[in-house]
């Protein structure tokens, strides 16, 4: 038992705490406040401290627990909005209403209720099992089987397992050791800070499919992979994470609001009950859990609320699915560092940020990534970070630390989302490094000319981007009809493709199909176009073809009439264009 003796904001410093270790978690003062250890100096330990430490004063008790910050896992999880520490939300709020009462204690799972356990094929007394390994479900949501798992450190012969329903206490198998019994519960706990097992980790070549043309097409992210979104205020890096978290094709979504303003989570905690899963029509909610740390919670909770997060992506991906958590955002994280940091006395880094900040978001970001789990099965974790640099600064550190470990960058762009363009992401600023290793699935799932189109498509909102700045010096009068072509198309791609409604029911989400269907009819516009002004077309009659408001009409087509649609263009276009170069040709005649 140790004595406070300083107390500085979220910082703690304890006498007396001989015995205790880093990391582990204590209760700090008279009201039990949770906090960890983060300094050790001979009898005296540092203790940052993860509730408001108002009032709590030099004389007041600290008691180690023993055992490191921790998440329970089991049955349960899904559905559920945790805050950073994993304290259940809403269980908090019919205990103390609408503020978070000092010291209260909540089960991050219901340790009441039953749930039918169902042992796996095969899984009977005598089979040998290893830590990881499941041995049986529950059906937690009608979306997600939930997989028992046997816990860390536990091998050996079963000597029994039951089928029925218990409680996440209950004892479900019995685990023979030595002539040692391990009773096999359905919960089990993990400490946040140390990254879970696996056998194997690979290079993914599949993508996360998310809905958003910009993504899926110009910068894609694989499964397993990690992408960036800096931006500035007002820019839509959470309006992004929100899109992400309702269409992409992953199993399960973990959304952490990390430092977030408190009406920004809000319409999160408000929203995500309602929606509906567009792949399954079955709530979202039962396959998401929501971590909420908003920016008026204390300090120190902000760098426990990202590890809850990815532990317990990290669980599920162990059962081998698809997890995608979104963190929103590493920089109200990397500032809760700065604060401990300042407060510790450390030697500051740039912008006062601590020495090891690059070290921490490339530890954060190398958590996710496709595995072979300790089942067997296999299963990943995509990381998508949103980065909120001041000013919009991407030189500075938190982004530039970004920078050097996500293989997708997506640079939000203030002007464009004044300019009511969504999603924001400028496309001359923004990069993917998986494109080499997915072009192969997009060959076969897609279309072989899919990436060869994104490249074309690339070059053009280049020479458009070079144009323009032309443009603003001369005059669009003054370019050739080609390069006039080039900013009719660069523009219908911008406004068309590019631009994407959150609030439209059939724009919201695009498939891949619709995707390279809409990309090639551009495309093909564009050549068909530049033929025929070869012929003697012009660009400002062929802007004014009535095939042009077809193709911007493309984004409103629905999924089953694609095909339908496509043809109809390509019909239009031979046809329009054709018309237009006999018209010409026709008058050189006369």
């Amino acid at each position: 038992m140790g004595i406070i003796e300083k107390v500085s904001g979220p910082l703690v410093v304890a006498k007396d705490m001989l015995g205790s270790s880093m990391y582990d978690v204590v209760k700090v003062g008279k009201d039990s406040l949770v906090g960890e250890i983060i300094q050790l100096n001979g009898e005296k330990a540092v203790i940052q401290v993860y509730e408001d430490t108002t009032g709590m004063g030099p004389g007041e008790a600290v008691e180690s627990t023993g055992v490191p910050l921790s998440v329970e896992l089991g049955p349960g999880i899904l559905s559920n909005i945790y805050d950073g520490i994993q304290r259940p939300l809403e269980v908090i709020r019919s205990k103390s209403g609408a503020f978070i009462e000092k010291g209260i204690v909540a089960d991050p799972i219901d340790k009441k209720k039953k749930w039918k356990f169902v042992p796996e094929k095969g899984m009977k007394a005598g089979s040998i099992v290893k830590e990881g390994e499941i041995i049986g479900y529950v059906q937690e949501t009608e979306l997600i089987k939930h997989y028992i798992m046997v816990p860390y450190g536990i091998s050996g012969r079963i000597k029994s397992i039951k089928q029925g329903s218990f409680t996440v206490d209950d004892s479900v198998a019995k685990v023979d050791l030595k002539n040692k019994v391990f009773d096999i519960k359905m919960s089990q706990v993990r400490p946040v800070r140390k990254a879970s097992k696996f056998k194997t980790k690979f290079r993914s070549d599949e993508p996360l499919v998310t809905g958003q043309r910009i993504i899926d097409t110009l910068f894609p992210v694989a499964k397993g992979g990690t992408a960036g979104v800096p931006g500035p205020f007002g820019a839509g890096k959470t309006v992004i994470q929100h899109q992400l978290a309702k269409y992409a094709d992953s199993d399960i979504v973990v959304y952490v609001g990390c430092g977030e303003r408190g009406n920004e989570m809000t319409e999160i905690l408000t929203e995500f009950p309602e929606l509906k899963d567009p792949r399954s029509g079955r709530p979202l909610m039962e396959r998401t859990v929501l971590i909420a740390n908003t920016s008026n919670m204390p300090v120190a909770a902000r760098e426990a609320s990202i590890y809850t997060g990815i532990t317990i992506a990290e669980y599920f991906r162990d059962m081998g699915y698809s997890v995608a958590i979104m963190a929103d955002s590493t920089s109200r994280w990397a500032e809760a560092m700065r604060e401990i940091s300042s407060r510790l006395e450390e030697m500051p880094g740039e912008e006062g940020y601590p020495a090891y900040l690059p070290k921490r978001l490339a530890e954060y970001y190398e958590r996710g990534g496709k595995v072979e789990s300790l089942s067997g099965k296999i299963g990943s974790v995509t990381i998508v970070g949103a980065v909120s640099p001041p000013g919009g600064d991407l030189s500075e550190p938190v982004s530039q630390g970004t920078l050097r470990v996500v293989k997708a960058f997506w640079s939000l762009d203030a002007a464009l989302a004044s300019s009511r363009h969504f999603p924001s992401i400028n496309w001359l600023s923004s990069y993917s490094l998986y494109l080499d290793s997915l072009a192969g699935w997009y060959d076969k799932n897609v279309d072989k000319e899919f990436m060869a189109a994104r490249k074309e498509c690339m070059q053009i909102l280049q020479r458009e981007a070079e144009l323009k700045d032309i443009v603003q010096l001369v005059g669009a009068e003054a370019l050739p009809d080609h390069e006039r072509l080039v900013l009719e198309v660069g523009r219908m791609i911008r406004e068309n493709f590019l631009r994407q409604s959150a609030f439209d029911e059939v724009d919201a989400y695009t498939s891949l199909k619709k995707q390279s269907f809409m990309l090639r009819s551009m495309l093909n516009f564009s050549r068909k176009a530049e033929e025929a002004l070869k012929s003697g077309a012009t660009t400002d009659r062929i802007s004014k073809m009535a095939v042009v408001a077809q193709i911007a009409r493309m984004k409103e087509v629905k999924e089953t009439d694609v095909d339908r649609y496509e043809k109809k263009i390509a019909e239009d276009i031979n046809r329009e264009l054709g018309a237009i170069v006999a018209e010409y040709k026709e008058s050189e005649k006369g």
